[in-house]
């Protein structure tokens, strides 16, 4: 065994025991495909990863260590920028494509629990490493991975043919899935998805599951495992834990002094006490999931230090459609009640009140509590612990 291959079987040995313990224990055949299809191999030679202020590149060439060491950490990675156009000097950077973390992968596969011999259509090729480890499993020849973006595709197609010769590439929208080799027993979509659709109902067989990690505006949370019924409807159960990309089509592009907020407006004043923080800080993303089931076409964003005397910090929301929004101080000296600001025909934080009282009111619940059938027309109705209680 040479030092590169002691240095690689390390390495393997070393991210199988982190997954172990963010996970508990690999189950096979999983453990074997993470052993034996080796991350790296997928990878481009230039990363990039976020410092605390900026994502800054780690070139394989340039810093091999480095990028050795990312490769085989328990981290998701960015793998392309600014959609693969090349960064200029100065030039605002901002993801557009990843590697997830390996502990999310191995998680996800295990919940869809693909088996030999079934055929898997995956939403987001990436870097290819998913479908690789898939085609491990189930045969290369059961594999068809769709990608949006024209370059990464063809990176994947290289490093599958080397590596899983069988498995299928195609270039397009994932969100249109793959017909030419419908049915599929298991779909699997490595984006976040706000909605599931109809394609991917008409492309899994009947008693066929589908895995996507969930999105609304407010959230960006959890996973979303459907059976396909007969009728072409589906229906399932939300499991915690995921942070993915939102699909390309499904991107939410607003931002509040550009495309919501006006000179113009003339706000109305109350008071509220039920802090910003609780329905949209960091600390606690389960409340931010239930919030988002409930407000589906809500978003907000945070202001610091917003240049308003006395407000330390102020929580924007407004609809998708830009038409209403409302701002809540935080106030330098504290205290239990905040100023709110409202604009438009809807009572924005009155909706948030109302979701937050509900979500309270019903125990704080957890994502696993939650649910969401699909009809077959694609009408989503989410609800809490079983269909017959709809949000």
């Amino acid at each position: 065994m040479t030092t590169t291959e002691a240095e690689e079987l390390a390495a393997v040995r070393t991210l199988l025991t982190a997954i172990a313990d963010e996970n508990g224990e690999l189950p096979e055949p999983w453990a074997s495909a993470i052993a034996t299809v080796r991350r790296h191999e997928f990878l481009p030679r230039v990363l990039w990863q976020w410092d605390g202020d900026r994502y800054v590149r780690i070139d394989a060439e340039e810093q091999p260590t480095q990028w050795r060491a990312t490769a085989y950490a328990n981290t998701s990675v960015v793998t392309q920028v600014n959609d693969g156009k090349p960064v200029e000097d100065g030039e605002k950077v901002f993801p557009s494509s990843s590697a997830s973390a390996p502990a999310i992968v191995a998680r996800m596969l295990g919940i869809l629990n693909a088996r030999r011999g079934e055929r898997v259509l995956e939403v987001g090729a990436g870097t290819g490493w998913n479908a690789a480890l898939m085609a491990h499993v189930v045969g290369p020849q059961n594999v068809t991975t769709v990608e949006v973006d024209a370059e990464a595709a063809g990176q994947a197609a290289v490093s599958l043919e080397r590596l899983a010769p069988g498995a299928r590439v195609v270039v397009g929208d994932g969100l249109l899935g793959a017909p030419a080799g419908a049915p599929y027993d298991r779909i699997v979509v490595t984006c976040s998805l706000n909605h599931v659709p109809e394609a991917l109902l008409e492309q899994t067989r009947p008693g066929g599951t589908i895995l996507t990690p969930w999105s609304r505006p407010w959230c960006n949370y959890g996973l979303l495992h459907l059976t396909v019924r007969d009728d072409g409807s589906a229906q399932g159960r939300f499991h915690p834990y995921a942070d993915f990309m939102p699909a390309r089509g499904q991107r939410l592009d607003l931002r509040i002094f550009r495309d919501v907020v006006a000179d113009h407006h003339q706000p109305t004043e109350s008071r509220t006490s039920v802090a910003p923080d609780a329905v949209a800080g960091d600390e606690d993303f389960a409340a931010q999931f239930a919030l988002a089931l409930c407000l589906p076409d809500l978003w907000f964003a945070w202001h610091e230090n917003p240049a308003v005397e006395g407000v330390v910090r102020r929580l924007w929301v407004a609809t998708v459609d830009t038409t209403s929004w409302a701002a809540i101080d935080e106030m330098e000296d504290g205290g239990d009640m905040f100023t709110v600001w409202q604009h438009g025909p809807r009572r924005l934080w009155g909706e948030v009140e109302a979701a937050w009282a509900w979500y309270t009111a019903h125990g704080r619940p957890g994502p696993g509590r939650f649910g969401m059938t699909i009809d077959a027309d694609g009408t989503h109705q989410p609800w809490l612990d079983s269909p017959g209680t709809p949000l």
